[in-house]
């Protein structure tokens, strides 16, 4: 029997990390002497991986620059880190969106622009590590809108495309979804804007982590 796979992205779908990550690339922005983008256009590049982003924000720049603003990133990351100032809370209702997943035998796993050490401090902070089956990063993987954090979770859990669910808040991980047969579900409360989720191939998209469970029931369970 082929085992049901629920893909979740991190940031903004699991947590509400905005504000650190306006912060990091504030700070890269400005040793770099630029300008910082307001949160309105930086929300934009959430869920893409750190060289991505910083190319999306500054299309204009070189392959140098942008992996030069993608480490000055990682290193304010850490840095705020270590100051105690990374405030990543889980939105509401996500813990009772997982749960009932798992009562209904769902497998869990992270698809997620974050590394792999940015998402086991983030998880463990929450106590929800040990949930998922399989986590995939940007340290393994091109990123999204690729589909292999999908192809490679689907794996890893002895899923299917077709009994494999993706629930994100922006374009890019509605758009890898579809790239690897799989179905995906918006996360209405994060950084991307509901049109957007279903023009990049949502089926449908939730306004809140309660509503999930009942769209997944509806288009993954017939």
């Amino acid at each position: 029997m082929t085992n049901r796979l629920a893909i979740f992205d991190c940031d903004g779908t699991l947590v509400d990390s905005g504000a650190t990550i306006y912060a990091a690339l504030k700070a890269s922005m400005e040793q770099n002497g630029l300008d910082v983008p307001p949160p309105s256009v930086s929300r934009r590049v959430i869920g893409l991986s750190l060289i991505e982003a910083m190319a999306a924000l500054l299309p204009d720049a070189t392959p140098e620059q942008h992996f030069k603003l993608a480490e000055d990133y990682k290193r304010a990351f850490m840095e705020l880190r270590t100051a105690g100032l990374v405030d990543e809370p889980l939105f509401d209702g996500v813990l009772e969106l997982l749960d009932a997943l798992e009562k209904d035998g769902w497998l869990l796993a992270v698809a997620t622009g974050k590394s792999d050490r940015g998402l086991r401090h983030c998880l463990e902070q929450h106590a929800i590590h040990a949930r998922f089956v399989s986590l995939q990063t940007a340290d393994r993987h091109p990123s999204k809108p690729h589909p292999s954090m999908v192809d490679q979770a689907i794996a890893e859990a002895g899923a299917s495309p077709a009994t494999t669910i993706v629930v994100g808040d922006t374009s890019f991980d509605m758009a890898m979804a579809v790239n690897a047969g799989a179905t995906g579900i918006g996360a209405g409360w994060g950084y991307h804007e509901a049109d957007e989720l279903l023009e990049a191939g949502a089926v449908a998209v939730a306004n809140q982590p309660v509503d999930v469970l009942s769209l997944i029931r509806e288009h993954a369970d017939g």
